[in-house]
């Protein structure tokens, strides 16, 4: 196996707590944050625009990624063209379809004639690869996020997709492949072995880090030796 800083692939920090960004960005291995909406409302943010230019102030030569939160296109391009002003690093987040299930691909082959740089998000079939794909700039760069976690949570292997989309991403030089919503450290390396280019990680998962590698045998008696002191801490008696 290899150790993290062999791996290919990048590691973005997924999260929307500031102290947890800082922290995240402070780490070589972190090559990018990406943020969203869920996120930002689970940390207690009511001020987006606010928190996005204070962030900006600390993280500025990483990649940093911040969702349009509209379900109009014309106002998402709106949001995007701001978004996209404030800072060089900025990757400006656009999801696949509205909730009316329109896609937005018009948006994209816009905003990417612009030279915005996009962050395409929530796709989770091939067909949306490959339309987002055909709507981006060859040359200008961009994310295309793949929910590889979401589509193993339907009990589908995201990996043949995944291979799939490497191929795809093909026809868009500049642009790279995200597996987003990774549910385990175990997703890192497999989407570093399929040439994934990035993946999107949270803090819980890459606070794992440290068990790369790890001796299973060592791993068994640490959990044999936490059953134990959980037992006697909680004076079980039969």
């Amino acid at each position: 196996m290899k150790n993290v800083d062999e791996l290919n692939v990048k590691i973005f920090a997924d999260g929307a707590d500031k102290q947890g960004m800082l922290e995240m960005y402070a780490k070589p291995f972190v090559k990018g944050l990406t943020t969203n909406p869920t996120l930002m409302k689970k940390a207690g943010i009511t001020d987006y625009r606010a928190f996005c230019k204070d962030i900006l102030t600390s993280i500025n030569d990483k990649p940093l990624s911040f969702e349009v939160f509209s379900d109009d296109f014309e106002e998402m391009e709106r949001q995007a063209l701001e978004i996209a002003s404030w800072g060089s690093n900025v990757y400006v987040k656009i999801p696949v379809t509205n909730t009316k299930q329109q896609n937005c691909y018009a948006l994209v082959k816009k905003l990417a004639a612009q030279k915005v740089k996009l962050n395409v998000t929530a796709l989770m079939t091939l067909t949306q690869v490959r339309d987002v794909v055909a709507s981006l700039e060859p040359d200008v760069p961009s994310y295309v996020s793949v929910f590889a976690g979401r589509i193993a949570d339907t009990g589908v292997d995201p990996l043949p997709l995944m291979k799939a989309a490497v191929e795809q991403l093909k026809l868009a030089p500049a642009s790279e492949l995200i597996w987003a919503s990774p549910r385990e450290l175990l997703n890192i390396f497999q989407a570093d072995e399929i040439g994934c280019q990035v993946i999107t990680v949270t803090n819980d998962i890459l606070k794992k880090l440290s068990l790369v590698g790890y001796d299973l045998d060592s791993y068994s008696l640490d959990t044999v030796k936490m059953f134990y002191a959980d037992a006697v801490a909680a004076g079980f008696k039969l």
